[in-house]
Protein backbone atom coordinates (compact mmCIF):
# COMPACT_ATOMS: atom_id res chain seq x y z
CA UNK A 1 0.00 0.00 0.00
CA UNK A 2 1.25 3.65 -1.36
CA UNK A 3 -0.16 6.17 1.05
CA UNK A 4 -0.43 10.09 -0.13
CA UNK A 5 -0.31 12.35 2.11
CA UNK A 6 -1.35 16.54 2.45
CA UNK A 7 -2.58 18.84 4.71
CA UNK A 8 -5.81 21.17 4.94
CA UNK A 9 -5.76 23.92 6.86
CA UNK A 10 -2.67 22.50 8.89
CA UNK A 11 -3.78 19.37 9.72
CA UNK A 12 -2.37 16.29 7.79
CA UNK A 13 -4.26 13.83 6.22
CA UNK A 14 -3.19 10.51 4.20
CA UNK A 15 -5.46 8.52 1.52
CA UNK A 16 -4.27 5.40 -0.38
CA UNK A 17 -2.55 5.95 -3.46
CA UNK A 18 -5.47 5.48 -6.15
CA UNK A 19 -4.61 5.00 -10.24
CA UNK A 20 -8.58 5.66 -11.28
CA UNK A 21 -7.99 9.02 -9.58
CA UNK A 22 -4.50 9.56 -10.88
CA UNK A 23 -5.77 8.82 -14.27
CA UNK A 24 -8.87 11.13 -14.42
CA UNK A 25 -6.30 14.15 -13.16
CA UNK A 26 -4.05 12.77 -15.91
CA UNK A 27 -6.71 12.92 -18.63
CA UNK A 28 -6.98 16.67 -18.86
CA UNK A 29 -4.23 16.63 -20.30
CA UNK A 30 -6.62 15.15 -23.33
CA UNK A 31 -4.41 11.55 -23.51
CA UNK A 32 -7.18 9.46 -23.44
CA UNK A 33 -8.91 7.69 -20.22
CA UNK A 34 -7.13 4.52 -21.64
CA UNK A 35 -3.57 5.34 -21.75
CA UNK A 36 -3.94 8.45 -18.50
CA UNK A 37 -4.75 4.78 -16.57
CA UNK A 38 -1.51 3.27 -18.46
CA UNK A 39 0.65 6.19 -17.26
CA UNK A 40 -0.84 5.97 -13.52
CA UNK A 41 -0.31 2.21 -13.45
CA UNK A 42 3.30 3.07 -14.59
CA UNK A 43 4.35 5.66 -12.06
CA UNK A 44 2.39 3.36 -8.90
CA UNK A 45 4.93 0.27 -10.54
CA UNK A 46 8.18 2.66 -10.26
CA UNK A 47 6.91 3.67 -6.83
CA UNK A 48 6.94 0.20 -5.52
CA UNK A 49 10.04 -0.42 -6.88
CA UNK A 50 11.71 2.24 -5.23
CA UNK A 51 9.99 1.06 -1.98
CA UNK A 52 7.69 4.17 -2.02
CA UNK A 53 5.05 3.42 1.13
CA UNK A 54 4.28 7.46 1.97
CA UNK A 55 4.68 10.57 -0.48
CA UNK A 56 3.58 13.63 -0.70
CA UNK A 57 0.69 15.68 -2.77
CA UNK A 58 3.59 17.93 -4.39
CA UNK A 59 6.25 15.28 -4.11
CA UNK A 60 3.71 13.02 -6.34
CA UNK A 61 2.88 15.97 -8.36
CA UNK A 62 6.74 16.23 -9.25
CA UNK A 63 7.12 12.48 -10.15
CA UNK A 64 4.07 12.46 -12.53
CA UNK A 65 5.59 15.79 -13.95
CA UNK A 66 8.83 14.04 -14.81
CA UNK A 67 7.30 10.83 -15.51
CA UNK A 68 5.44 12.95 -18.42
CA UNK A 69 8.14 15.01 -19.06
CA UNK A 70 9.51 11.93 -20.47
CA UNK A 71 6.81 11.05 -22.42
CA UNK A 72 6.17 14.31 -23.89
CA UNK A 73 7.05 17.55 -22.91
CA UNK A 74 3.50 19.15 -24.16
CA UNK A 75 1.54 16.89 -21.53
CA UNK A 76 3.82 18.00 -18.75
CA UNK A 77 3.16 21.69 -19.41
CA UNK A 78 -0.61 21.24 -19.72
CA UNK A 79 -0.68 18.74 -16.42
CA UNK A 80 1.69 21.28 -14.92
CA UNK A 81 -0.61 23.97 -15.52
CA UNK A 82 -3.81 22.27 -14.46
CA UNK A 83 -1.61 20.89 -10.90
CA UNK A 84 -1.14 25.17 -10.53
CA UNK A 85 -5.21 25.48 -11.27
CA UNK A 86 -6.01 22.88 -8.93
CA UNK A 87 -3.27 23.74 -5.82
CA UNK A 88 -4.77 27.70 -6.09
CA UNK A 89 -6.85 29.40 -3.88
CA UNK A 90 -9.32 31.47 -5.64
CA UNK A 91 -12.47 29.87 -7.31
CA UNK A 92 -12.49 28.79 -11.26
CA UNK A 93 -15.56 30.73 -12.09
CA UNK A 94 -16.57 29.43 -15.86
CA UNK A 95 -19.62 31.13 -17.80
CA UNK A 96 -21.34 29.18 -21.00
CA UNK A 97 -23.61 30.91 -22.62
CA UNK A 98 -25.15 30.37 -26.33
CA UNK A 99 -29.04 30.35 -28.19
CA UNK A 100 -31.17 27.45 -27.17
CA UNK A 101 -30.19 24.23 -28.87
CA UNK A 102 -26.68 24.77 -29.42
CA UNK A 103 -25.87 22.42 -26.67
CA UNK A 104 -24.04 24.69 -23.74
CA UNK A 105 -25.52 22.25 -21.22
CA UNK A 106 -23.99 19.02 -22.70
CA UNK A 107 -20.75 21.04 -22.77
CA UNK A 108 -20.85 22.46 -19.45
CA UNK A 109 -21.50 18.67 -18.19
CA UNK A 110 -18.54 17.29 -20.11
CA UNK A 111 -16.04 20.54 -18.96
CA UNK A 112 -17.27 19.72 -15.40
CA UNK A 113 -16.44 16.10 -15.82
CA UNK A 114 -12.93 17.18 -17.59
CA UNK A 115 -12.10 19.87 -14.84
CA UNK A 116 -12.99 17.63 -12.21
CA UNK A 117 -15.78 20.28 -11.27
CA UNK A 118 -18.92 19.78 -8.65
CA UNK A 119 -20.48 22.88 -9.04
CA UNK A 120 -22.72 23.41 -12.30
CA UNK A 121 -25.77 25.78 -12.68
CA UNK A 122 -28.28 26.34 -15.27
CA UNK A 123 -29.67 29.64 -15.73
CA UNK A 124 -33.09 27.72 -16.48
CA UNK A 125 -32.89 27.32 -12.91
CA UNK A 126 -31.86 30.82 -11.92
CA UNK A 127 -35.23 31.41 -13.99
CA UNK A 128 -37.51 28.97 -12.91
CA UNK A 129 -36.40 30.36 -8.91
CA UNK A 130 -36.85 34.12 -9.82
CA UNK A 131 -40.65 32.71 -11.41
CA UNK A 132 -41.96 31.54 -8.24
CA UNK A 133 -40.29 34.97 -6.47
CA UNK A 134 -41.40 38.05 -9.44
CA UNK A 135 -45.14 37.31 -10.35
CA UNK A 136 -46.19 37.71 -13.65
CA UNK A 137 -48.03 40.46 -13.74
CA UNK A 138 -45.10 42.21 -12.36
CA UNK A 139 -42.26 40.80 -14.86
CA UNK A 140 -44.40 38.81 -17.71
CA UNK A 141 -40.99 39.15 -19.46
CA UNK A 142 -39.55 36.41 -17.02
CA UNK A 143 -42.48 33.99 -17.43
CA UNK A 144 -42.01 33.47 -21.19
CA UNK A 145 -39.03 31.62 -22.68
CA UNK A 146 -35.92 33.87 -23.84
CA UNK A 147 -37.09 33.44 -27.85
CA UNK A 148 -40.53 34.78 -27.39
CA UNK A 149 -40.14 37.16 -24.34
CA UNK A 150 -40.89 39.85 -26.61
CA UNK A 151 -44.65 38.60 -26.66
CA UNK A 152 -44.97 39.82 -23.32
CA UNK A 153 -43.52 43.31 -24.05
CA UNK A 154 -46.07 46.18 -22.92
CA UNK A 155 -44.60 48.74 -25.25
CA UNK A 156 -42.26 47.48 -27.82
CA UNK A 157 -39.15 50.14 -28.52
CA UNK A 158 -39.09 51.86 -32.33
CA UNK A 159 -35.45 51.71 -31.56
CA UNK A 160 -34.68 48.18 -31.44
CA UNK A 161 -35.77 44.55 -33.18
CA UNK A 162 -38.90 43.55 -31.04
CA UNK A 163 -37.06 40.00 -31.02
CA UNK A 164 -33.81 41.25 -29.86
CA UNK A 165 -35.64 44.10 -26.70
CA UNK A 166 -37.49 41.13 -25.18
CA UNK A 167 -34.43 38.61 -25.07
CA UNK A 168 -32.30 41.57 -23.62
CA UNK A 169 -35.49 42.53 -20.94
CA UNK A 170 -35.43 38.44 -20.18
CA UNK A 171 -31.81 38.23 -19.30
CA UNK A 172 -31.76 41.37 -17.96
CA UNK A 173 -33.90 39.81 -14.55
CA UNK A 174 -32.39 36.76 -14.75
CA UNK A 175 -28.78 38.16 -14.63
CA UNK A 176 -29.43 39.34 -11.10
CA UNK A 177 -29.58 36.10 -10.20
CA UNK A 178 -26.02 35.04 -12.24
CA UNK A 179 -24.31 38.10 -10.54
CA UNK A 180 -25.48 36.58 -7.46
CA UNK A 181 -24.24 33.40 -7.92
CA UNK A 182 -20.64 34.53 -9.55
CA UNK A 183 -20.37 36.80 -6.22
CA UNK A 184 -21.38 34.05 -3.58
CA UNK A 185 -18.20 31.48 -5.58
CA UNK A 186 -15.94 34.67 -4.98
CA UNK A 187 -16.59 35.48 -1.44
CA UNK A 188 -17.19 31.22 -0.89
CA UNK A 189 -13.78 30.08 -2.83
CA UNK A 190 -16.36 27.85 -5.12
CA UNK A 191 -15.03 27.17 -8.15
CA UNK A 192 -18.79 26.68 -10.39
CA UNK A 193 -19.48 26.74 -13.80
CA UNK A 194 -23.04 28.72 -15.15
CA UNK A 195 -24.27 27.96 -18.35
CA UNK A 196 -27.69 29.09 -20.90
CA UNK A 197 -28.83 31.45 -22.71
CA UNK A 198 -28.81 34.30 -20.48
CA UNK A 199 -24.97 34.20 -20.09
CA UNK A 200 -24.51 37.18 -22.51
CA UNK A 201 -21.14 39.02 -22.85
CA UNK A 202 -21.46 42.52 -21.81
CA UNK A 203 -24.40 42.04 -19.55
CA UNK A 204 -22.38 40.88 -16.30
CA UNK A 205 -21.31 43.32 -14.16
CA UNK A 206 -17.92 45.18 -15.15
CA UNK A 207 -16.40 44.56 -11.59
CA UNK A 208 -16.99 41.11 -11.40
CA UNK A 209 -15.77 40.46 -14.81
CA UNK A 210 -12.85 42.07 -14.38
CA UNK A 211 -12.11 38.97 -11.86
CA UNK A 212 -8.79 37.08 -13.29
CA UNK A 213 -10.51 34.19 -12.54
CA UNK A 214 -13.65 33.98 -14.58
CA UNK A 215 -13.90 32.91 -17.75
CA UNK A 216 -16.51 33.30 -20.55
CA UNK A 217 -17.55 31.30 -23.90
CA UNK A 218 -20.34 31.93 -26.05
CA UNK A 219 -21.46 28.65 -28.11
CA UNK A 220 -23.05 28.64 -31.50
CA UNK A 221 -24.43 26.44 -34.09
CA UNK A 222 -23.49 28.15 -37.36
CA UNK A 223 -24.81 25.98 -39.95
CA UNK A 224 -28.66 26.74 -39.88
CA UNK A 225 -29.78 23.09 -40.41
CA UNK A 226 -26.79 21.59 -38.24
CA UNK A 227 -28.99 23.48 -35.39
CA UNK A 228 -32.42 22.85 -36.14
CA UNK A 229 -31.47 19.41 -36.28
CA UNK A 230 -30.33 19.46 -32.51
CA UNK A 231 -33.59 20.37 -31.22
CA UNK A 232 -35.00 17.25 -33.32
CA UNK A 233 -31.83 15.04 -31.17
CA UNK A 234 -33.12 16.53 -28.09
CA UNK A 235 -36.57 16.08 -28.44
CA UNK A 236 -36.83 12.36 -29.15
CA UNK A 237 -35.35 11.56 -25.87
CA UNK A 238 -38.59 10.00 -23.51
CA UNK A 239 -37.56 11.93 -20.77
CA UNK A 240 -37.40 15.49 -22.30
CA UNK A 241 -40.91 16.82 -21.63
CA UNK A 242 -40.55 20.21 -24.16
CA UNK A 243 -42.28 20.60 -27.36
CA UNK A 244 -40.60 20.10 -30.57
CA UNK A 245 -43.34 21.91 -32.34
CA UNK A 246 -43.04 25.30 -30.33
CA UNK A 247 -38.99 25.36 -31.01
CA UNK A 248 -39.46 24.74 -34.81
CA UNK A 249 -41.90 27.81 -34.29
CA UNK A 250 -39.87 30.04 -32.81
CA UNK A 251 -36.58 28.99 -34.66
CA UNK A 252 -36.17 32.00 -36.68
CA UNK A 253 -36.17 33.96 -33.44
CA UNK A 254 -33.42 31.51 -31.70
CA UNK A 255 -31.41 32.43 -34.68
CA UNK A 256 -31.94 35.78 -34.22
CA UNK A 257 -30.84 35.59 -30.63
CA UNK A 258 -27.86 33.81 -31.52
CA UNK A 259 -26.96 36.54 -34.13
CA UNK A 260 -26.88 39.02 -31.42
CA UNK A 261 -24.86 36.79 -28.90
CA UNK A 262 -22.39 36.88 -31.51
CA UNK A 263 -22.41 40.21 -31.92
CA UNK A 264 -21.83 41.03 -28.04
CA UNK A 265 -19.37 38.42 -27.84
CA UNK A 266 -17.13 40.00 -30.55
CA UNK A 267 -17.77 43.63 -28.95
CA UNK A 268 -16.65 42.41 -25.92
CA UNK A 269 -13.71 39.90 -27.30
CA UNK A 270 -15.24 36.98 -25.96
CA UNK A 271 -14.59 33.38 -27.25
CA UNK A 272 -16.76 32.02 -29.78
CA UNK A 273 -17.01 28.59 -30.55
CA UNK A 274 -18.95 26.68 -33.48
CA UNK A 275 -20.44 23.97 -31.36
CA UNK A 276 -20.08 21.08 -34.35
CA UNK A 277 -18.21 18.39 -32.41
CA UNK A 278 -18.22 17.54 -28.70
CA UNK A 279 -14.68 16.54 -27.63
CA UNK A 280 -13.53 19.52 -29.61
CA UNK A 281 -15.50 22.26 -27.95
CA UNK A 282 -13.96 20.49 -24.68
CA UNK A 283 -10.35 20.83 -25.54
CA UNK A 284 -10.77 24.62 -27.31
CA UNK A 285 -12.19 25.79 -23.60
CA UNK A 286 -9.34 23.69 -21.63
CA UNK A 287 -7.02 24.96 -23.66
CA UNK A 288 -7.98 28.46 -23.18
CA UNK A 289 -8.41 27.84 -19.25
CA UNK A 290 -5.32 26.20 -18.84
CA UNK A 291 -4.00 29.00 -20.97
CA UNK A 292 -5.37 31.91 -18.97
CA UNK A 293 -5.28 30.37 -15.86
CA UNK A 294 -3.20 27.78 -15.06
CA UNK A 295 0.41 28.93 -14.70
CA UNK A 296 0.10 31.91 -13.50
CA UNK A 297 0.53 32.29 -9.90
CA UNK A 298 -2.48 35.10 -9.02
CA UNK A 299 -5.11 33.55 -10.15
CA UNK A 300 -5.50 30.68 -7.64
CA UNK A 301 -8.22 28.04 -6.84
CA UNK A 302 -9.33 25.65 -4.34
CA UNK A 303 -9.02 21.85 -5.49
Amino acid sequence: MIWVTGDVDGKMYKEPFSKGIMSRSLNVADIGTERAYDIASDIEADLIRSNVTEISNSDLADVVLNHLGNIDPKIAVKYQHWRSLRTSKKPLIILIGGASGVGTSSMAFELANRLRLKNLISTDMIREVMRKIVSKELSPVIHKSSFDAYESIRTPSIRIDSVIEGFISHVDVVNVGIEAIIERSVKEGISTIIEGVHVVPGFIRRDLMENNNIIIFTLTVDDEEAHKQRFYSRCRQPWVKRSLERYMENFGTIRKTQRFLVEQAKIHDTRIINNVEINETIDIMVEDILEKFGGINNVEQES
